[in-house]
């Protein structure tokens, strides 16, 4: 949602809007961390980890060196700490997360791929079925209607990993010190509403 609110109001011209390949391949000439840039996705409020509908989005950092490709990779960088504050909460609990396995449009893109794989720190993967609700409803109507004897047996036979994406290592350092930077900025605009 966040790179398409910016994609829309941004970079749009009339009624054309740049395809998201085009915005991916923006991002990419940025580097990993966007020398300093920080954006948190709460656009519409925030439920996990902050269950808060008055949180607000921030792009926080920014100078005159950063360029339109610094903004839109802050955003794809702020989306993945953002699911990454969700892994927090798992570990808090002692929820083992063995893989993490991406889906949807924009997984097809080797750059949101690889900053998920740096911000984790662990390798990310995709399965050879693109259309994972889609696919997913399938299985379990496989199993309701018994081809299966079970969600776990359905997945074990029909579910395949198409790619394994590595983290770079010199990028999960990184990423690791921008998202402990990342964890102070909701806390810190907590106080900021706008009514």
């Amino acid at each position: 949602m966040s790179l398409r609110w910016f994609r829309d109001q941004f970079c749009s011209q009339g009624k054309t809007r740049p395809k998201y390949d085009a915005l991916m391949k923006e991002a990419g000439r940025a580097p990993a961390g966007a020398d300093g840039l920080l954006w948190t996705p709460y656009l519409m409020g925030e439920r996990t980890p902050h269950l808060d509908p008055h949180a607000r989005g921030a792009l926080v950092g920014l100078t005159a060196q950063h360029t339109r490709a610094h903004v839109i990779r802050a955003i794809l960088e702020g989306v993945a700490f953002s699911l990454r504050d969700t892994l927090r909460i798992f570990g808090e609990l002692n929820v083992p997360v063995k893989s993490i396995r991406l889906g949807g449009g924009g997984a097809r893109s080797a750059l949101w791929q690889q900053i998920q794989a740096d911000v984790y720190g662990i390798p990310v993967e995709l399965i050879e079925a693109e259309e994972g609700g889609a696919y997913g409803a399938g299985l379990l109507a496989g199993v309701g209607t018994g081809v299966w004897k079970s969600v776990e047996a359905a997945c074990k036979t029909a579910v395949h990993v198409r790619t394994r994406v590595q983290p770079i290592r010199k990028n999960v350092g990184l990423m690791e010190r921008r998202y402990e930077e990342y964890r102070k900025i909701y806390p810190a605009l907590r106080s900021v509403r706008h009514d």
